[in-house]
């Protein structure tokens, strides 16, 4: 890994816990940051209850830092004014604050959601429109462009995770298109910490599963390689959904529920 000194924002969450204990033996400084409190840290750890949509906490929290893992946020639909505030403004300060500070590259947790509106019978890669699902799905496209923007106008690099389902085992049929095992999750972060040169990329965060709609060509040199598939637990999904309605938005668009 390149960078010493990572934040990690959305540190309380279920993909943030991960991350914690897999980040703090890797790096010399690793801060923790969420709206809600933690506990047990490491003691390489600081961490930080702060808001990022206020500039000034989050210009504190990006001080001397190298790296950002930015897995802060709403992690569900809501109305738009909840998603503006949490996940736009508090982003566009954090990318700000970052820039501000110098800080070399972010890794951010982006969204099947981005462009959950494709069927799931089409195969797509990086370089498609974004078609957002939801107004958490907007805040993800939005994320993505003022990535490319800080990339293009300051230097700033990001990588981009469009997750799929990271949860701990995969529960339904769309899953075994899109679900991302911790394991490779955590995989697709410490790649994007460790490739010299990135730019602004985006890329699919799935497993390595035997179904997709997900082409990564664009991101190949990343290295990343999925270890596990959703394909083992293909029996015990098809045993509880036998027969799945077609019809059904969940079971058409690629981005599921969320774009009922």
């Amino acid at each position: 890994m390149i960078y010493d000194r990572i934040l990690l924002t959305g540190a309380a969450g279920l993909l943030g816990t991960e991350l914690r204990k897999r980040l703090a033996p890797r790096v010399k400084f690793l801060r923790s940051t969420d709206i809600a409190s933690m506990t047990d840290a490491a003691p390489n750890e600081e961490q930080v209850q702060a808001d990022l949509g206020d500039l000034n906490a989050a210009k504190e929290l990006v001080r001397d830092i190298d790296a950002i893992v930015h897995f802060g946020g709403i992690s569900k639909d809501a109305d738009y004014e909840i998603i503006h505030r949490v996940n736009i403004i508090g982003f566009q300060s954090l990318y700000e604050a970052a820039r501000i500070a110098g800080v070399k590259r972010i890794v951010f947790s982006s969204s099947v959601h981005a462009i959950g509106f494709y069927d799931q019978t089409q195969t797509i890669d990086a370089s498609v429109p974004t078609r957002p699902d939801s107004n958490y799905g907007v805040a993800k496209a939005f994320g993505e462009n003022l990535a490319q923007l800080f990339w293009d106008k300051h230097g700033l690099e990001t990588v981009s995770l469009r997750i799929g389902s990271s949860e701990p085992k995969p529960s339904t049929r769309r899953h075994l298109m899109t679900w991302l095992s911790f394991d490779d999750m955590w995989q697709l972060v410490e790649r994007s910490l460790t490739v010299p040169r990135v730019g602004h990329t985006i890329v699919y965060g799935a497993s390595n599963n035997r179904a997709s709609f997900w082409d990564n060509r664009l991101a190949a040199h990343l290295g990343y390689h999925p270890k596990d598939s959703a394909d083992d637990y293909t029996d015990e999904i098809f045993a509880a959904d036998p027969h799945p309605n077609r019809e059904d938005i969940v079971n058409r668009l690629q981005g599921g529920m969320f774009a009922k």
